[in-house]
This record gives structure tokens, sequence and C-alpha cells, in this order.
């Protein structure tokens, strides 16, 4: 039996993040991960390949309205074993890069699934056992079938099937409104199908403000999608000729046919096989590992990170959490838990929409006083010259002396601008100390300094 000081279950952005510092830190560590491919959902089914194929869709996209710059594009069409081609070689470089990194670590790769058999030994599936002192579970999520009448027993697509797709659908259902149901949704309606969304939330994007989710909506509602909110599905059935679901909206019964369906009603931890019980890991109802701030699980001994422990289903976050993990288990003094008052959020549909710091609704409901100012797209210079209208800047600070306590930009490359409040949240600078530095004309970067010269005017 292999004995190790630090064991992680599950190589991906968590597991094997905290196995890079653990090593450093001389602990004997292992990474137990069985998959038939190595990498995490991010490299393989999640934030690259989705990116790669969204990227492609924004470029028909633009090249089919090229139109309103005065430029005569004769047709434009999708390739789709082409993009799936390119899709696959790009990922499959991401891929094979973290593959390397995993084989050539200063850890153990152990390429099997495991359980737990008590607090310190696993038992893996070719029967071995291994012991540590301590672990970091980073078994991160998995597609989840809520109780939809007939959807467990219907051939319905997860992301992964479109991530993957060498064909473009006629038509398809799309169940959900999160941000995998939303850039899923406007990829396949820019490469040509005709989409269909079913949300229950009164809004898409529930998890971000009403505000900057109609104005998504709204683009999604111009380019053709055909979106559903406010509703309860009765019933999704399969047959010969594709899906069809009925479902209340406004008190009325609707129905609606499709090709295929994507059910994106959201992910779940991947923790029931692990026999935490055995352990002393507590879960709560949904599966998900509850943690303290320093990612200790109920049993001290053991850590969670990513996904499989939230709060938050961000790679970058999941990084931060593995490291601290480790960092921990290794003994390392004057630790500092995750700062969530930092939060950075992205959902990258066109517009895309992006959050950092404190949002209005938090700071609402913890009675924070705040001022807040906005500035449109559609009355910024750089932005109306390209024909990116939709959305707006709006940030929020400290009433007093003006210190920034988060931001929302939904537009235009609003992932990359919001970029721009990272540096000085975190050193809790003030509106004056970003007016301060230069802002170059035209650009879009320049639209962030309208509401931070209005707050400083009330101030």
């Amino acid at each position: 039996m292999k004995e190790y000081d630090f064991a992680i279950i599950g190589g991906g952005s968590a597991g094997f993040n905290a196995a890079r510092i653990a090593t450093e830190q001389g602990l004997k560590t292992a990474v137990i991960d069985g998959s038939k491919q190595l990498g995490g959902l991010c490299i393989l089914r999640g934030c690259m390949p989705s990116k790669t194929l969204l990227y492609t869709a924004d470029i028909l996209h633009h090249a089919r309205h090229a139109s309103q710059f005065g430029l005569n594009v004769a047709s434009a069409s999708a390739d789709m074993k082409k993009v799936h081609q390119r899709k696959r070689r790009i990922i499959g470089d991401f891929a094979s890069f973290r593959r390397q990194q995993i084989k050539n670590g200063k850890f153990d790769l152990v390429p099997h699934q495991a359980v737990f058999l008590d607090p310190h030994t696993l038992v893996l599936s070719n029967g071995e056992k291994l012991r540590a002192r301590k672990f970091l579970i980073s078994t991160g999520s998995k597609v989840s079938v809520p109780p939809v009448p007939g959807l467990a027993a219907s051939p319905y697509w997860t992301s992964d099937d479109v991530l993957d797709l060498d064909f473009l659908p006629k038509s398809v259902l799309v169940l959900g409104g999160g941000i995998v149901a939303c850039e899923l949704a406007q990829f396949l309606a820019r490469m040509g199908s005709r989409v269909t969304m079913i949300q229950r939330s009164k809004h898409l994007l529930r998890d971000h403000s009403e505000e900057s989710a109609r104005v998504v909506e709204q683009a999604f509602r111009d380019e053709g999608i055909e979106i559903f909110t406010d509703t309860e599905i009765r019933r999704l059935s399969h047959g010969k000729s594709g899906f069809t679901i009925t479902f209340l909206h406004r008190g009325k019964l609707v129905t609606r046919r499709s090709a295929h369906c994507l059910n994106a009603l959201g992910r779940t931890p991947n923790t029931a096989k692990l026999s935490l019980e055995k352990a002393g890991v507590a879960t709560d109802p949904h599966g998900q590992i509850k943690i303290n701030r320093w990612q200790q699980t109920s049993a001290r001994h053991i850590y969670a990170a990513g996904d499989c422990s939230g709060p938050h289903e961000i790679v970058h976050v999941a990084i931060q959490q593995g490291e601290l993990a480790a960092r921990h288990a290794a003994g390392l003094p004057k630790l500092k838990p995750i700062d969530f008052n930092l939060l950075l959020s992205v959902v990258f549909t066109d517009p895309q929409l992006a959050t950092i710091g404190l949002s209005e609704k938090v700071l609402v409901a913890a009675g924070t006083a705040y001022l807040t100012a906005s500035y449109p797209f559609n009355d910024h210079g750089k932005s109306i010259l390209m024909e990116a209208n939709y959305g707006y800047v709006k940030v929020f600070a400290e009433p007093r002396r003006g210190r920034i306590l988060g931001a929302e930009i939904v537009g235009k490359d609003a992932g990359e601008l919001i970029h721009c409040f990272s540096g000085p949240l975190a050193m809790k600078a003030t509106v004056f100390d970003l007016l301060k530095a230069p802002w170059y004309h035209p650009t879009l970067a320049e639209i962030i300094t309208y509401p931070l010269e209005d707050i400083a005017e009330q101030i």
C-alpha cells in the first residue's frame, strides 16, 4: 500500500495546481484521476472548446452583417466539419500540454478511480489501496438531470455533445437560461440553427442583474432566437420527428417542436460515488461538499476545491482554492482565505456580460451605502463606429471617499474591459485614483471614465 502526505482526487484545474504547490512545499503527493482523457472540464469540455467555437460564430456573424459597414460579402456559411476539425486540433494541443505537465510533474499520477474506505484510505478501481495523511477532493461536476417529465427518458444533448458537433442541426430546443445555455444557444443560432430557449426563471442569466440580462436577451431576440422565460415545463417527449415540449407560459399552454434538445439546466457536484460518508465528509442535499474558509471539509484533514465544493464554478476560483488547500495542508503561516469581494465573472455571449466585486443586489441586501453611475455603449464613440450599441458600464463606489466596490459591464468585449477594475479593486483604489490614469481616445476602455466622473462629481 502506497502512502502519501497529500493525495488529490481529480486532476483538473484545482487538482493540478494543488499538486504543483504541494510538491513545491515538499509534500509527497499523488494525483488520482482515472479519466480517459486528462485535463479537466475547462480544457476538454468547457471553457476552451466553447470559446473556440464562439469566436468562430462571431466571425461568421460579422461576415453575414458586413453590409452595415458598407462591405459586400457575397456569402458566408459554416463548414461544420472544418470547424470541428479546427476545434479538435486546438483543444488537442491544449490537452497534450496539460497531460505532459501532469505526467512530468514531481508527483505520482495514479490513473484509476478512487473511493474512500476510511478517513485515511482510498480503494482504487484496480483493487489496490492508497493511504494519505491529507486529501484534496477536486472531482468537478457533471450535467444535472432535473425532474422534468420525459427528460431522463429522452436522447437529449449535453454541452459535451454540442461542443463536439460536426454537422449543423436544423433546429435545437435549449432547456435553461444560464451561462452554458446562453453561450451555446447563440453559437447554434449564429451557425444557422433555429433555436428556441425555455427558461424557468423570469429572465435569462438569473444569477446576474435583471438589467444586464435583459440586454443579452434583447440581442438574442434581435438575432432570431425564440425565448420563453418564466415557464413551467409540463412534458418533453421524443419521437421519429424529434422533440416536442409543452410548457406553461403566461397562463397558457405552449407547444414547440425541434429536431434536437440541449439539456442546459445546470450541473451537479461529481461526488456521489466517492463514499464520502466513510471519510466523515459532509455534503449538502445536492452533493456539494461543505467547506470552511481554508477549503477544509467536516473532516479537517480532507480538503475540497472547485466545482465539487463551490461556491462559484469558475476556473480561476478553482485554481485559487486548490492552491490555498495545498498551502494550508503544508502548514504555511500567514495564509489568507479567498476574498470573494473580488469575484470576477464573464459570460461570453455577444454582447458579453462581466461583473467584478460586489453587485448591486448584494450591496442592497447588506444595507451598504453606495453611489452608482452608468453609461451606455450606444452613446460612446468607439462602440458606435463598431456597431456595438448594446449595453452599458455601471460602477459602484463607497460614498465618502469613492473607493470602488464593484462594476458591471454588458457590451462589446466586456470580458476584457472588466479587467480595468481588477487591479484597482484589489488595491482598494477610488474613482479618483482611476481618473488620474491616462485613457486613450478613441478606445472602448475609455467608456469606463464616464461613470467614474459621474461618481466623482456626486462626491
